[in-house]
């Protein structure tokens, strides 16, 4: 089977575009859970195909093809954040994970320097298979400003055999140094028709489809990638009345931040009713009344620090109890007759 037929198929039409275009630096840029990554290793795999089609997209039974699958392709460096590059089975680098091997630190969460120099080293030295090299950076917001740095001048003026994909979903976090060395692509939404076609494809009943879409805010990889994580699509209605009543068992078996991204999609849909605009992840009949702007406002604030520490939190028992009954006070806060909506 070829690489392309296991790709959804606004990553296909987007792949092959992206294709018939020059450039030594694609930025793919875009919300989550349109397939930044899957469209970048797709990309990779392409341009290092020996026997691509008619289009330049990969065969996906060549030995290059093989090499990318089982991650040991001589000409792909791919960068990530270390936690990342263990949930998709990338190896980590020998002296890294003899570091984490040894408990001497844990998985880093963003891209290290080390490894970016690594990687320019990498991308100065002769291709191993004639058909050039490559560097994937995913996701590229994980950089920080050491690491960028790292990066620019290869970006800027690369070896003639190597090709560079960055895949963001906060573009706007990135140096302009490096957006402007990139040639930006916008990741393209899928229609209703074809996002439900492709989930059912992949195995999630047809009644369960559209409650997943609606929960990850119409991105069918997170849509996906709930249902892997085995959510119930049908608690997902039951949320914001349950946090209204201060029940955490609604969120059994789930990690803090994902409580915490939650809780900020339902403050982001109160605010919208508040505004007089449709709400984006719960049906409006599943939410409560709308508390008032200045109670979601310090609320939406609130969230957004508890997002910085939700991967790594003193008590995650204790905080779930915390976010909980602070939800509960949000949505029990009475408005004044000015708050009211006109």
């Amino acid at each position: 089977m070829s690489a392309a037929a296991l790709l959804a198929p606004w990553i296909d039409r987007q792949l092959r575009l992206l294709l018939g275009q020059r450039g030594h630096a694609r930025l793919l840029q875009g919300p989550s859970g349109l397939g930044q990554y899957d469209l970048a290793l797709a990309l990779a795999r392409s341009w290092l195909c020996d026997t691509p089609d008619a289009d330049g997209v990969a065969c996906g039974r060549c030995a290059s093809c093989h090499a990318v699958d089982v991650r040991t392709h001589a000409d792909l460096r791919v960068l990530m954040p270390e936690v990342q590059m263990q949930a998709l089975d990338w190896p980590l680098p020998q002296r890294a994970q003899a570091e984490i091997d040894d408990k001497k630190r844990k998985p880093s969460r963003e891209i290290r320097v080390d490894a970016m120099r690594e990687a320019v080293e990498f991308a100065q030295r002769t291709d191993a298979r004639g058909r050039g090299k490559v560097v994937l950076v995913y996701p590229a917001e994980q950089m920080n400003g050491i690491t960028a740095n790292a990066l620019l001048k290869t970006l800027e003026e690369p070896n003639g055999d190597v090709r560079f994909v960055l895949a963001s979903e906060a573009a706007h976090q990135l140096l302009p140094t490096i957006r402007s060395r990139c040639q930006a692509h916008a990741m393209q939404w899928p229609s209703d028709d074809e996002m439900c076609a492709w989930l059912e494809g992949q195995g999630i009943a047809a009644a369960d489809v559209a409650p997943l879409l609606r929960a990850a805010g119409g991105r069918p990889d997170d849509a996906l990638g709930y249902a892997r994580a085995g959510r119930d699509p049908r608690r997902w209605a039951l949320l914001p009345r349950a946090v209204a009543q201060g029940d955490t068992t609604v969120f059994a078996d789930w990690r803090p931040a994902e409580v915490v991204s939650a809780l900020q999609k339902l403050c982001h849909d109160l605010s919208a009713v508040r505004a007089g605009a449709a709400p984006r992840y719960f049906a409006p009949e599943d939410l409560p009344a709308a508390p008032s702007w200045q109670a979601l406002a310090r609320w939406s604030k609130v969230l957004a620090a508890e997002a910085r520490t939700a991967e790594h939190p003193f008590q995650a028992g204790l905080m779930l109890e915390a976010l909980v009954s602070g939800a509960q006070n949000v949505l029990h806060s009475r408005q004044t007759r000015s708050q009211a909506p006109r």
